[in-house]
């Protein structure tokens, strides 16, 4: 059998916020690959994730695939991606004790927690989106909204990279994936609030990373995945109707499972994809491909 074998490498996985996203799957899959994980989460939802990774009721969820035991996170730090340092934070959320019990949650920190666990990162999965008026049609759409979707669905990708871009260089193969979908490419109904845009801004900027990082060996892609009924998702209110309509009409007539989100991810971190970079890997059945 071809190897996937992602040994010796340190993975940190972005937008973990439970044990049903698509973040959360692809960790376990990278880590039944071999790697290590470090978690970046935002500060409202670490002790939720802590307590998934402890607590009996979820010990099931913790199970790998392949029967490679349970998940085993090195380090599950604080961070939320709206901030670059903590002189970005307004005086609004420094004062909120679910952020700053973290200490210092910019991207800066976590970038100095990282250094202080480990010399250097492999592998940067970006899963992170937000639009505070996501069901909200385009025409609808506030400036506010509109710029935070777009500062933490896009922008954070290179926030990201451009810190942790000394940490990869240097290693063999390091790669960064981020999670996009169709909305960014097409108009897909209640998938508002800038969202579709922040999508398409994600797209085009991982493929100026991938040109920006090529000369230091680093490779972006991502992945676009059909629609999956994770908690993010359920807040845009017909996730199960956009489920049964891709079902319905995908080349493979059903719906995508998160397992192979994470499967097809793990595959483009691997060095089996090593000449793989600035693509937009669709796991939708083939839904992308029709116009009716």
């Amino acid at each position: 059998m071809i190897p996937l074998d992602l040994s010796g490498k340190v993975a940190l996985v972005t937008g973990v916020g439970d044990n049903v996203g698509f973040a959360w799957h692809i960790a376990k899959y990278l880590q039944a690959a071999g790697a290590r994980l470090i978690f970046a989460v935002h500060p409202r939802l670490v002790s939720i994730v802590e307590s998934i990774l402890t607590r009996d009721a979820d010990a099931e969820s913790r199970l790998l695939p392949y029967g490679t035991g349970s998940i085993q996170v090195e380090k599950v730090f604080a961070c939320d991606v709206s901030f670059d340092s903590m002189a970005d934070v307004d005086a609004k959320t420094r004062e909120d004790k679910r952020f700053n019990k973290h200490g210092d949650f910019s991207i800066a920190g976590l970038a100095a927690n990282v250094k202080a666990h480990t010399p250097h990162v492999d592998i940067v999965i970006h899963a992170v989106a937000f639009s505070p008026e996501i069901k909200n049609r385009m025409v609808e759409t506030s400036r506010s909204a509109y710029l935070t979707a777009l500062s933490i669905s896009s922008y954070s990708l290179t926030a990201l990279l451009r810190t942790f871009a000394p940490l990869m260089e240097g290693r063999p193969d390091p790669n960064a994936v981020a999670l996009t979908y169709l909305g960014g490419d097409r108009v897909v109904p209640h998938y508002g609030g800038g969202m579709s845009t922040a999508k398409a801004a994600l797209q085009i900027d991982a493929q100026q990373l991938a040109s920006n990082l090529g000369g230091k060996k680093i490779r972006v892609n991502l992945v676009s995945a059909g629609p999956y009924a994770s908690r993010a998702a359920r807040a845009i209110g017909d996730i199960n109707d956009m489920i049964n309509h891709a079902a319905a009409k995908s080349p493979l007539p059903r719906a995508i499972e998160v397992e192979e989100v994470a499967n097809a991810t793990a595959f483009l971190c691997s060095p089996l994809a090593s000449a793989i970079t600035a693509q937009i890997l669709y796991v939708d059945c083939g839904y992308n491909v029709m116009g009716v």
